[in-house]
């Protein structure tokens, strides 16, 4: 993110002025609309609020900008030619689309890492660079010809690439399927958007585990669907929960991530999936199964989905590359019946005409290769690594300050903080002490967890990491 150049001969206020009125001149900020406040404006820029104020003052004396008291500061309209009645209200487009924005908390982890890339990152959800498989990949672009056709391949994705999904799932998962029954997509979040928009309706009632990382995912709310939650404990959700939520709301559909799952670690019980899947069968409910952490399982035998138990077909089971490799491929997949994969590739269509052939090519090469298995068991053992490395600081700096289960697999650890302290206070604070994590309030749970993610940060930082949030939380405690 651009900041002023403080080696330079113009004052820091006047490159300020400068930047914003080419911002400004270019349509980022179009007449009639509110720019951001001083405080953040100095935040992001790195200054003190006297020298925003002095920018801003510098931008008003040349009639570019105006401000009113209790209203912010907007774009001038009649220095651009413009006036209201044929400047369109952008913010109001922006504020008044069905679809939802992320999460408060999501979006201020976003700016801080935004505009400090050196802060601690407890609260990203991908793999660092070290744990994927980068020598790997890179090798197999360079063994391999790229097909020469770049237009567009077959919305329900490429062949070779489902073909050799339908040999991994086998092997990996012990889900027999069939490439006609496969459909990729660009990762788990574009898969239960597909299921959300196309599948159900509004209105429409499901359940969902509570916490869960569906609620931090407005895209539910947003498709008008009705949300009620399945309690996680140690071992999963109560089945039995299920049927009583179809007899009171007549729940249309079922969103579970049972193997370690996300933000909790539990592990659901294979005495509740025998009963669930007989639940689901008696009453008719389609369960959504997400299952991306299965194979970072530490013991090195994964968890049974529950899709290889299914035999009445109740299961539509999503899978994805980002959390086993590489997250910047953009690949995932989901196991349907094929009226239904028909139907959401139809839609896929008419969103963006499939994904990009080559990093389908990759993927379906790498599955099938000699890296896939050493690669796993790499992964497993750089994050059991990491795990251990965040409880032993836990432990050292959080003693009678938090609970937790240790995990035998993902990338989460869930965290009960035993003080009541406000969320976003001990998120700002942190913040401030260079370390983001995600309150549990996001996944729909209760004030007072936390959710540290080991995936992201590097060994080095976690224990100082863990320091500084025990420093922030102590002083919020007296």
């Amino acid at each position: 993110m651009w900041k002023p150049d403080r080696k330079s001969n113009i004052a820091l206020y006047e490159q300020i002025a400068d930047h914003l009125e080419q911002r400004i001149s270019c349509g980022e900020f179009p007449p009639g609309s509110l720019l951001p406040s001083e405080r953040k404006l100095a935040e992001q820029f790195d200054v003190n609020r006297s020298t925003v104020i002095s920018a801003f003052a510098e931008l008003r004396s040349m009639g570019i900008i105006e401000s009113r008291t209790g209203s912010g500061t907007r774009v001038s309209t009649s220095k651009w030619g413009a006036t209201p009645k044929n400047t369109p209200n952008w913010s109001r487009f922006a504020e008044g689309s069905n679809f939802l924005p992320n999460p408060a908390f999501l979006r201020r982890i976003r700016e801080a890492l935004a505009q400090n890339p050196s802060l601690i990152d407890f609260a990203s959800g991908e793999l660092s660079a070290d744990l994927a498989p980068t020598d790997e990949i890179t090798a197999l672009m360079r063994e391999n010809a790229y097909t020469s056709y770049l237009g567009y391949d077959n919305p329900q994705g490429s062949m070779p690439l489902r073909e050799a999904l339908v040999e991994y799932l086998n092997t990996y998962r012990g889900i027999r399927t069939t490439a006609s029954s496969i459909l990729i997509t660009s990762g788990s979040q574009q898969s239960l958007f597909l299921i959300a928009q196309c599948i159900l309706s509004p209105g429409d009632a499901v359940a969902i585990e509570d916490p869960s990382y569906c609620y931090s995912l407005p895209m539910f709310q947003s498709a008008g669907l009705r949300l009620f939650r399945l309690p996680v404990d140690n071992h999963g959700v109560q089945p039995e929960d299920i049927r009583a939520l179809y007899k009171k709301h007549r729940i249309k559909m079922v969103f579970l991530n049972p193997n370690y799952q996300n933000p909790t670690g539990t592990l659901l019980s294979n005495e509740r999936r025998k009963q669930l899947l007989d639940i689901v069968s008696e009453l008719g409910i389609p369960v959504v199964e997400d299952d991306p952490f299965s194979l970072t399982s530490y013991e090195g035998v994964p968890p049974q989905p529950l899709k290889s138990m299914d035999t009445t077909g109740s299961v539509l089971y999503i899978g994805s590359f980002s959390k086993i490799a590489a997250s910047g491929l953009r690949i995932g997949w989901m196991v349907a019946p094929h009226a239904i994969v028909e139907r959401l590739a139809d839609a896929r269509q008419q969103m963006d005409f499939g994904l990009s052939i080559i990093p389908q090519q990759v993927v379906g090469q790498f599955f099938q290769s000699s890296y896939l298995g050493p690669h796993l068991e790499r992964l497993r053992i750089g994050l059991q690594f990491k795990r251990d490395l965040l409880i032993q600081s836990i432990e050292k700096e959080l003693s009678g300050l938090i609970e937790y289960v240790i995990p035998n697999g993902g990338l989460h650890l869930w965290c009960k903080l035993i003080p009541n302290i406000s969320d976003s206070k001990l998120l700002e604070e942190s913040i401030k002490k260079g370390i983001v994590f995600v309150p549990g309030s996001v996944y729909g749970s209760d004030l007072g967890y936390v959710r540290f993610t080991f995936a992201r940060t590097k060994p080095e930082e976690i224990a100082l990491g863990i320091s500084r949030f025990a420093l922030v939380l102590r002083q919020l405690i007296e």
